[in-house]
């Protein structure tokens, strides 16, 4: 009886260890962030832009600190739309499209800085969870049918062109302490920033596990010329049309006074 007992008590012992190890814990320390500013004008002009976002780390452990425990990410991450991926191949001497993948609401832009590789803060599935990343992000395919066999091909591309065109950019140790619980972080709006609002979201992580979150809206706007002609496709595209049209052809036909030969 006795050792039926014990081994009921370590048992009951070991379920209430393995429902502690599995319940997430709870952490002291709170993440507060800020901006340089909430909204960038797009002129003419525009070659991209250096946001600077600053945190700092309330209730902080002073000896995990010291050690070196407490690692931040920062993402800027661009409207989500739907993203087609097409693949070229050579067929009678001719390049064609011959198949493609389109990926369901994927940032239209991705600026990653962190403290240190994110490979390095946190296991991947930690990661993959939470889509911190480039290599990390959701690319869920619309309407695919097959055995998925191909899709992996399809995200190396979609990333590799992401990247190749600077719209998904990663900078690590883009985060920096400038004192004991205050960072800065510096991400790029590249020159062809998407119109929209976009997010500024910063991570904490402690030894490996997430602490905490904070995201900020950033507006990117069209100003001048540039607005005026985004609205005037968007709200009458018809009209917008027949305009370039016409300055095509006028255009051509002052080139062809200009340069008549006589």
């Amino acid at each position: 009886m006795r050792a039926f007992a014990s081994l009921l008590c370590c048992m009951l012992f070991l379920a209430a260890f393995a429902r502690a190890q599995a319940e997430p814990q709870d952490f002291t320390e709170k993440l507060e962030i800020g901006i340089s500013t909430d909204e960038i004008a797009i002129t003419s002009d525009f070659r991209g832009a250096d946001i600077t976002i600053f945190g700092a780390i309330d209730g902080f452990d002073t000896t995990l600190l010291a050690q070196g425990k407490y690692n931040i990410v920062v993402a800027l991450e661009g409207p989500k739309e739907n993203s087609t991926v097409r693949k070229k191949e050579r067929v009678f001497g001719i390049w064609i499209n011959t198949s493609s993948m389109t990926f369901e609401l994927v940032p239209e832009s991705y600026s990653l800085s962190s403290t240190r590789d994110i490979e390095t803060i946190a296991p991947p599935q930690y990661m993959n969870n939470m889509g911190i990343g480039v290599n990390h992000m959701p690319l869920n395919p619309v309407g695919y049918i097959g055995d998925g066999s191909r899709v992996g091909e399809f995200r190396d591309a979609f990333r590799r062109l992401r990247e190749a065109t600077g719209v998904y950019q990663r900078d690590p140790g883009g985060v920096q302490f400038i004192s004991s619980s205050l960072f800065k972080a510096s991400v790029r709006l590249p020159a062809d920033v998407p119109n929209g609002v976009h997010v500024v979201r910063a991570y904490l992580f402690r030894d490996g596990l997430f602490v905490a979150a904070k995201a900020l809206p950033l507006r990117v706007v069209k100003t001048g010329l540039e607005q005026a002609l985004t609205r005037a496709a968007h709200e009458s595209p018809f009209l917008y049309g027949i305009v370039a049209v016409l300055l095509a052809v006028i255009t051509g036909w002052l080139a062809s006074i200009v340069f008549r030969r006589d």
